[in-house]
């Protein structure tokens, strides 16, 4: 019977290294992009002139009113979509196809009705790493799992899981072939306010464990300031553009190691998470709010 690899010697297994801290260096550059679509009615330019670039290891919210272009950006990044003028690199190398290094989180799961937890997690592995034996893909797919907190959930398919342990799934899916970047669309839009909580405190966890860069889309300042490294804040469609970025400027590490719980009680608490929050909230219902008729 052939014994499975530890937990322990998993990150010696992959072939790519271990996360670094962050690193000051371009490591995914968005420059002059703009994306038009030819429509029944003629032209509409979702997003013009996007110039972002973001460092190895940084965790960057994306938020916009809805039709501003923000699930356009991502989906340019994951390379699901090509910009009509400019271009995305990834260390350097120009994006123009999805690819292995960057996997996208969706907000409906996207998983395989017909397979169960361990099996979607599993067929990503065996896509990704096609040239490890069966008992390391598993060990992979068993390690991921056991970190979103689903071990005793793995043979259960999907319509068995609520909607909370869908999107861990999809969340282990994703880390399991160690992307270069994880790209988040809303992840936790569609789940109740406790579920949606945990979720946050579990993917800031990772987050802190393995320091993949994630470029994800939000419509929730909290959550964004809970999470995030810097705020990216999208003007009005059509033809729109990042308007400001916010750096937030208060450190969680030292506290959201231990108790993710804790620090979000220790952010709130921050004079400068308010004052972040405001700022935000100006933006986006006063300078940029949506016009009524």
């Amino acid at each position: 019977m052939q014994t499975l690899p530890t937990l322990q010697t998993l990150d010696k297994i992959y072939a790519a290294p271990s996360q670094p801290a962050l690193k000051p260096d371009p490591f995914l550059t968005i420059e002059n992009v703009s994306k038009t679509y030819t429509t029944s009615r003629g032209s509409y330019t979702a997003l013009e002139d996007i110039n972002l670039t973001i460092r190895e290891g940084e965790f960057v919210c994306l938020v916009g009113h809805s039709g501003c272009g923000k699930s356009t950006l991502l989906n340019m990044v994951a390379g699901f979509l090509k910009p009509t003028t400019g271009e995305v690199r990834l260390q350097s190398k120009r994006i123009t196809e999805p690819g292995p290094d960057r996997m996208m989180v969706f907000q409906n799961y996207a998983l395989l009705p017909w397979k169960t937890a361990f099996e979607n997690v599993y067929l990503a592995v065996k896509s990704a790493y096609p040239d490890k034996s069966k008992a390391v893909k598993i060990a992979i797919t068993q390690e991921h799992l056991e970190m979103v907190g689903l071990t005793e959930a793995a043979n259960k398919r999907p319509h068995q899981l609520s909607g909370g342990m869908k999107q861990r799934v999809s969340i282990a899916r994703a880390l399991a072939i160690r992307p270069q970047v994880l790209i988040l669309d809303e992840p936790f839009g569609a789940l109740d306010a406790i579920t949606r909580q945990e979720l946050q405190e579990e993917l800031l966890k990772i987050w802190q464990t393995h320091r993949t860069t994630v470029l994800m889309i939000t419509h929730d300042i909290d959550e964004a300031l809970f999470l995030a490294d810097r705020i990216v804040m999208m003007t009005n469609g059509p033809a729109a553009r990042i308007g400001e970025v916010l750096d937030v400027s208060f450190s969680r590490s030292n506290v959201c190691e231990a108790d993710a719980a804790l620090c979000r009680a220790d952010l709130i608490a921050d004079p400068r998470y308010c004052e972040l929050r405001n700022y935000a909230l100006d933006f986006l219902y006063r300078r940029f709010a949506h016009d009524v008729d």
